[in-house]
């Protein structure tokens, strides 16, 4: 048994039905037809016979360049692929007790990233004693939120993991 293809319409020998409504390779609707002599038809333009509707009763089939379909729906998804947009996640580290330039830095950064559509992961580390004072990082963090409200959204809200604080900022 043959296999058909993976998607899309289904080519000349694996139409199963005995009659087809036919459309040629202009788009004008020929009618109602045999299966193999819309096949002869077909070859005779150089053409194959597709079935572009199974569901339908009589099934459409429809005259086309085989190869050539299949060449522009590669183009088709390799431009599609082409113009996508990932997200990716970029990191800004931070520590709790941040000087006031440190942080304008690091919040020029957070803007630059939202600003190309790309998520923030905000991370707080503690080290030692800095442990006992978790609320200063929590303070740093909704300072970090204020900061960016206009641009960003909070996808994951403040939390502890071991010793660090995690964000993540989403663009709006």
């Amino acid at each position: 048994m043959q296999m058909p293809v993976k998607s899309g319409p289904r080519f000349d020998n694996f139409i199963q039905s005995p009659k087809v409504r036919v459309i040629d390779h202009e788009g004008e609707n020929l009618g109602v037809m045999f299966t193999r002599e819309a096949m002869e038809q077909a070859n005779e333009l150089g053409l194959n016979l597709v079935e572009v509707s199974p569901n339908a009763d009589p099934p459409v089939a429809k005259f086309l360049d085989v190869g050539k379909y299949r060449y522009e729906a590669q183009k088709k998804a390799n431009l599609a692929r082409k113009t996508q947009k990932t997200q990716d996640i970029k990191e800004v580290k931070m520590r709790p007790n941040i000087d006031v330039h440190d942080y304008e830095v690091k919040m020029r950064n957070v803007v630059k990233f939202i600003e190309q559509g790309d998520k923030v992961k905000c991370t707080l580390r503690f080290r030692g004693r800095e442990m006992a004072h978790q609320q200063l990082g929590l303070d740093l963090l909704n300072r970090v939120r204020d900061d960016v409200e206009e641009i960003a959204k909070v996808e994951s809200f403040p939390r502890l993991e071991g010793r660090q604080m995690l964000m993540v900022l989403s663009p709006k």
